[in-house]
């Protein structure tokens, strides 16, 4: 069983953290497509036809790999979740059956025919079109996450007894289920996230061409763009953040003094910087930290009381009976740590690229450039930042896969033999691999190029940088 519950929680990680790197740009590109379509049907300008036609086809190349990527979530419910499956199947199912058949029902139908109606529909039906993928792109991962949210925070259920003796849970109030607290909080920061995603991709891909000085008049656009969306959704991003955080201290406690490797109650808590971190014993070896910055960050006062993780750990024991109810504190720790890290050095090179954005000439020359050529890799950024942010809301759930009502190693299907999940494991993760290859290497192809039929309205303007 332990080996099975391993494997199982490896694949559904591998998995999961592969797809969710599609899912932030699926969000945030769609919106800043719409704008610049927006402005073209306003202004007429070729320009901002050919950056919408770009872009369209670099979200298009992001849109059917994550598509490809979600479907094997839903078949490990089943395969490898099966306890899961049963106890949850009433409630989460649900929402994931809206999301499939209203959401992404209305962005892969609209992906269509805005791909296919250029110059067949009239320009404002056309633009509505990529309105609607966006808003639908967004709505999805609104139902994933009240999905997620009920894991993270049940709410609206009733427990039932089946005739076989075993127990499940039921939807009872399918309004107290959308409208979870948790929900409430993670949808903002998953959005903003988003946002800050898309931006940092067209800063980077735009600040590649600046640099080597072609293409302007689409680029020196698109980065104005990106650059505004990205000083407000990465400002947006960490405000939302610490709301985020300050309900986690209310809420889910435990969540939080992992996240800070806080072992003892603390008037005063310190923010640590750095923690060497003994799990074991449920102390930590060595701290740097800012006196009392953990207490007013928490709840908006230096000298207020933060809970810390090993009296969580004996409340939990007698409301939940024996157990560890102690997530991997390391990994909480130094998760939360480089997502802070990742979006506060995001929040700087958004200031700068708008500082560049809004001079009054263009230069690439000097420190102009060097900043050009630091964007491009710091389009993983926003990647590193998600990735370890959703490591933490789901790492810090453990032991449980639903909160206080289903641990996970009771989730874990009893009668899938663990060579199967074994073999499965390392297939998934050679195919993503693969995946991976194709998907750079196409984004490298259609982001190093502008098709040539839209080199000619601009001719004109550009002159040889065109060639």
């Amino acid at each position: 069983m332990f080996e099975q519950l391993l494997l199982a929680r490896w694949q559904f990680a591998v998995t999961t953290v592969y797809h969710f790197l599609f899912v932030p740009l699926t969000m945030g590109l769609p919106i800043m497509i719409a704008l610049m379509q927006t402005k073209y049907v306003r202004t007429g300008d070729p320009k901002y036809k050919t950056m919408t036609k770009f872009w369209g086809k670099l979200f298009i190349i992001n849109f059917v790999l994550g598509v490809a990527t979600g479907l094997v979530q839903e078949f490990q419910f089943g395969m490898n979740w099966s306890g899961y499956a049963r106890f949850m199947g009433d409630i989460f199912g649900a929402p994931l059956a809206i999301e499939a058949l209203a959401a992404f029902f209305i962005e892969s139908t609209f992906i269509g025919i805005w791909v296919f109606g250029w110059d067949r529909l009239p320009k404002k039906i056309h633009c509505l079109c990529i309105w609607l993928v966006a808003f639908a792109s967004n709505l999805s991962a609104v139902w994933i996450l009240i999905a997620n949210s009920f894991m993270q925070n049940p709410v609206g259920y009733q427990i039932v007894t089946q005739d076989n003796g075993m127990e499940r849970a039921e939807m009872s109030s399918f309004s107290e289920v959308i409208t979870n607290p948790y929900v409430l909080h993670q949808f903002p920061h998953v959005f903003t996230a988003g946002l800050c995603t898309a931006a940092f991709f067209v800063l980077g891909i735009s600040a590649y061409h600046l640099a080597k000085g072609q293409y302007k008049p689409v680029f020196q656009s698109s980065f104005k763009l990106a650059a505004v969306v990205a000083i407000i959704a990465s400002l947006a991003v960490a405000g939302v953040g610490h709301v985020q955080t300050q309900y986690l201290g209310q809420e889910k406690p435990m969540k939080l003094a992992a996240m800070e490797a806080l072992w003892e109650d603390t008037e005063g808590a310190p923010l640590a910087l750095f923690a060497g971190i003994d799990q074991e014993n449920g102390m930590n070896t060595t701290e740097i930290g800012l006196p009392k910055m953990l207490s007013f960050m928490a709840n908006n006062d230096f000298n207020s009381e933060v809970k810390g993780i090993n009296n969580l750990q004996e409340q939990y024991v007698a409301q939940y009976g024996d157990g560890n109810y102690i997530p991997d504190v390391f990994s909480m720790f130094w998760s939360f740590r480089i997502m802070v890290g990742a979006g506060s050095v995001m929040v700087l090179l958004a200031l700068l690229a708008l500082l560049v954005a809004w001079r009054k000439k263009y230069h690439a020359g000097g420190a102009v450039n060097v900043l050009y050529k630091i964007l491009l890799p710091a389009m993983a950024l926003p990647y590193l930042a998600n990735t370890f942010g959703w490591l933490i809301a789901e790492m810090g759930r453990q032991p449980w896969i639903v909160y206080g009502l289903q641990k996970t190693e009771d989730a874990v299907s009893t009668a899938m033999p663990d060579a199967y999940v074994l073999i499965t494991l390392v297939g998934f993760t050679l195919l993503y691999l693969v995946l991976a290859i194709i998907d750079v290497k196409l984004i490298v192809k259609y982001a190093k190029k502008i098709d040539d039929e839209a080199k000619e309205p601009m001719a004109k303007e550009e002159g040889s940088l065109w060639i």
